[in-house]
């Protein structure tokens, strides 16, 4: 009883650091959340993390495994708290 309790607690932490979508062409994909702090360059918007390329543009996270797309939204609950910028004094 006691493993079955360890396994179930340990899936439900795994699953809230990740998102399942569902991927172009059939199947699901597990998208990886972002940290809580992100830095980009003001000329390169990207970040990437784990084969995955993420997106900021218009106050919005947009996520895909190409730098070229095509690109989804990243769901809130998986952005970063702060995004800061490197490069010149800019804030969002």
């Amino acid at each position: 009883m006691n493993r079955t309790m360890a396994v179930l607690l340990s899936s439900a932490f795994l699953l809230t650091s990740c998102v399942v979508a569902h991927r172009r062409g059939g199947g699901i994909e597990i998208i990886p959340i972002l940290p809580a702090l992100i830095e980009l360059d003001v000329d390169q918007p990207y970040y990437t993390q784990d084969g995955y390329y993420y997106f900021y543009t218009n106050d919005r996270w947009e996520y895909s495994r190409s730098r070229n797309g095509p690109w989804a939204e990243l769901p809130r609950s998986h952005w970063p708290r702060e995004t800061r910028w490197r490069g010149r004094d800019r804030r969002h």
